[in-house]
């Protein structure tokens, strides 16, 4: 950007003359303009050279101070009077009050035409704006060939940094530092120190705009800090941080910055894109697994899912990880799925740290995070209430966790599912929903631990005829359907949704039980009999 001082030193402007004295001449200039205005300050941008004969003012130029006044508070860059026309000398009362205050005033010669002055100016500021324009673009196609080659979010703020060679810092949505220019790599603090140095609220004017703070290098010097939304979704922003950004040398300007923003934007999308498609994969992978028991055709699941974290063990568990909505967001589908996509991405990066074997995902038409633990950890209750509180400290959300049991083989999976999701509709009529909730199944097995074995299956397989321990995947499939009909008070809307199956396939199937059983299983009577007959199957099989 051009300073006063700059402009003056050039030979075309060698006949204007500064009458003011001023410690420095520094100040930025983008523009100018020809008035005889007197209110003149509050219609024209910021760092505006005035120029004027003055004709309001002659006889009684102490007016020319409330003028003066104006221009400063409106950060003008200078006041140039031409003289000899409608004033003669500018009063030396004048002058000194512009040294005051700190606004130079320029004696234009008479001789000199203000149209053509102007002209001269404006074109040598319109020159500058034009380099500034074209470094611009020359930036936004250097980076946009490293967005076409795929380069990572490391390599990017690297060479960012190296072209307006300042310390810079990207930030996740939850706020870890993720890539940062090589300022930090060459001794002195980390950049989480920078980023340490800001508060919640300092991050929540970001989210809605630029803006600039003021924090400490590593002498407790105060230093300035930019910091600029990246916002590849609209709730939850990157951040970019640029420290000392007035040292940024000529001619970045900017718009220069916009345009490296831009790309970065389009670039952080891509890779979330790419990272969607990947997901769809592994959703489809793991729908299929969690319905494992009905499938006619047997798989080697382990084989296919090496590429989706599933690994072999005798201990597999799955949990539901849930935001738990506040009034303004429980009806917003939008920010929800932002939000369930945000705690994805942060659980993938924290929890492996510190479970081992833990494999994340998300099923379709769901907000919800599924957890696949398959290495026992007694601990991990710990763990995710620390997760949870960590995540809450950071960002707006309430993260919660509900269990299903624990399975030694992989067709198990899709039972610790279900479980899961009767754990997480336990949690729906409480207001304050624990940070865990495991599956509590319903004890009705204990009452009949001292009775002959063979009493008990007789017991089951007279009430549940083929339902009771069946083997055929249809038979599976109707007893499964009957037992969460059953589970959830006859519902078939719930029912359902659970399943994640039509309605009218659940009407479908309960009217089979009931023409094989030969009873309607919806009174109380057989209701009670035939969750019992469930229940102790299970425990005998």
């Amino acid at each position: 950007m051009k300073t006063l001082q700059d402009l003056l030193s050039l030979p075309r402007f060698s006949d204007l003359v500064v009458l003011s004295t001023h410690k420095n001449l520094n100040q930025p200039v983008e523009s100018a303009e020809i008035t005889e205005t007197p209110d003149v300050a509050n219609f024209i941008p910021k760092h505006t050279i005035i120029l004027t004969t003055a004709m309001n003012y002659r006889g009684h130029q102490m007016d020319l101070k409330k003028m003066i006044d104006e221009l400063k508070d409106h950060e003008a860059a200078a006041l140039g009077v031409k003289t000899g026309r409608f004033i003669e000398d500018i009063d030396p009362e004048i002058l000194e009050y512009a040294s005051k205050v700190d606004l130079p005033i320029i004696k234009i010669p008479n001789t000199q035409p203000l149209g053509e002055l102007l002209h001269q100016i404006l074109s040598y500021l319109w020159d500058d704006k034009t380099q500034q324009m074209t470094y611009a673009f020359d930036i936004q196609n250097r980076f946009s060939d490293l967005l076409m080659h795929d380069v990572s979010n490391a390599r990017f703020i690297a060479e960012f940094g190296k072209i307006i060679n300042v310390p810079i810092i990207l930030l996740s949505p939850w706020r870890n530092v993720i890539a940062h220019s090589r300022h930090f790599s060459e001794g002195g603090k980390p950049a989480s120190y920078y980023v340490n140095q800001l508060t919640f609220e300092d991050f929540q004017k970001t989210e809605r705009e630029q803006t600039s703070f003021l924090i400490e290098d590593i002498n407790q010097k105060t230093i300035q800090m930019t910091s600029y939304p990246i916002k590849v979704n609209h709730y939850f922003p990157f951040y970019l941080m640029i420290l000392t950004p007035e040292n940024i040398p000529y001619p970045i300007s900017e718009f220069a910055i916009d345009q490296a923003i831009l790309v970065l934007t389009l670039m952080l999308y891509k890779n979330q894109e790419v990272q969607k498609s990947f997901e769809h994969l592994q959703t489809d992978f793991y729908s299929q697994l969690l319905d494992a028991k009905t499938s006619q055709v047997p798989r080697n699941w382990l084989d296919l899912g090496k590429n989706y974290q599933l690994v072999s063990s005798q201990s597999y568990q799955m949990a539901i990880a849930y935001c738990v909505s506040s009034e303004e967001t429980q009806h917003h589908m939008r920010y929800q799925k932002e939000e369930g996509q945000v705690v994805a991405n942060w659980l993938t990066e924290q929890l492996p740290l510190k479970q081992k074997d833990v494999a994340i995902f998300k099923l379709r038409n769901t907000n919800n995070i599924l957890l696949l633990f398959q290495t026992p950890n007694e601990n991990i209750d710990t763990i995710l209430e620390e997760l949870s509180n960590k995540l809450q400290q950071t960002l707006p959300i309430t993260l919660r966790f509900a269990f299903g049991g624990v399975y030694d083989t992989v067709n198990g999976i899709g039972d610790s599912y279900l479980e899961a999701l009767a754990a997480l509709e336990s949690t729906k009529a409480l207001l304050y929903p624990p940070v865990i909730q495991h599956y509590q199944q319903t004890g009705l097995s204990g009452l009949f631990d001292k009775i002959n074995p063979k009493d008990v299956r007789y017991f089951c397989e007279k009430t549940l005829q083929n339902l009771a321990y069946p083997t055929d995947p249809s038979m599976i499939e109707l007893r499964k359907t009957l037992k969460y009909f059953l589970a959830y008070n006859c519902e078939i809307t719930k029912t359902a949704n659970v399943l994640f199956l039509h309605r009218n396939t659940i009407k479908y199937r309960i009217k089979q039980c009931e023409e094989l059983l030969g009873l309607s299983v919806q009174t109380p009577e057989s209701s009670l009999t035939l969750r019992v007959a469930l229940e102790l199957s299970d425990s005998s099989d």
